[in-house]
């Protein structure tokens, strides 16, 4: 049996075939294709904050990226190239704070481990360049930014990462503080790009996009992670 991991998803307008701006829920598919690549099932969570019962039939969490985390989570006012989705932020934020309670190995991507960070008790940086003076983590409209990151000697994503550490990066918010989170990766600026929980099963957060490599390194290590929680609750298995 693959592990079922869950992949929160957008709703936004999507046209396709004789449909035009239809509201839709979807991911890019590179999230699923890597997911399935490193031997999990995939399935897609349209945003809903009317409970996390749906973590029960899962074996693994991936927060995707998209829009940005509202301030007012981390007790700061909305700035001006701030974009929130409540619906996101609400109905992710049940998951995730389920899934920790539960020991689900978790993955967050970009706006993925901004939301690991902001439920960890953490903070953002609203816009990076009024911050750092430069754009390198969001060049322009659809083009990532490609760094090369150091990581913390000994960390989970150390290990993982190994000798190549290149990153492709597409966000204008980054950690400015960690909450209970270790941060163990940076970018060449000092960015923080990694936030993990070593005293949990699996819980990492990367601030670039590694699905855009369907890097299996990582997803790899979400389907394992998960695999070996199925293996300690086979009676969970056996209920589906």
């Amino acid at each position: 049996m693959r592990p079922i991991i869950g992949i929160t998803s957008y709703v936004v307008p999507a046209t396709w075939g004789v449909w035009k701006d239809l509201p839709s829920a979807l991911v890019p598919h590179d999230y699923v294709e890597a997911v399935t690549l490193a031997g999990g099932r995939a399935v897609l969570l349209p945003p809903d904050d009317r409970d996390a019962d749906v973590l029960r039939a899962l074996d693994g969490l991936v927060l995707s990226g998209g829009p940005d985390v509202d301030p007012a989570l981390y007790g700061a006012a909305c700035g001006p190239l701030t974009e929130v989705r409540a619906d996101r932020d609400a109905g992710e934020l049940a998951l995730l704070r389920a899934a920790l309670a539960a020991d689900l190995p978790v993955l967050g991507v970009c706006r993925g481990a901004q939301l690991l960070t902001v439920a960890a008790g953490g903070s953002l940086h609203q816009h990076l360049p009024d911050v750092l003076g430069h754009q390198l983590h969001r060049p322009g409209p659809g083009v990532y930014g490609e760094q090369v990151a150091t990581f913390a000697a000994g960390s989970r994503i150390a290990s993982l990462m190994g000798e190549d550490r290149t990153i492709h990066c597409f966000h204008h918010q980054g950690i400015a503080d960690a909450g209970s989170l270790s941060v163990t990766g940076w970018a060449g600026d000092g960015l923080p790009e990694t936030v993990e929980d070593p005293d949990r099963r699996f819980v990492l957060g990367v601030q670039w996009h590694p699905e855009y490599r369907r890097d299996q390194r990582l997803f790899g290590a979400l389907v394992d992670a998960a695999r070996t929680a199925m293996k300690e609750s086979p009676t969970a298995c056996a209920d589906r």
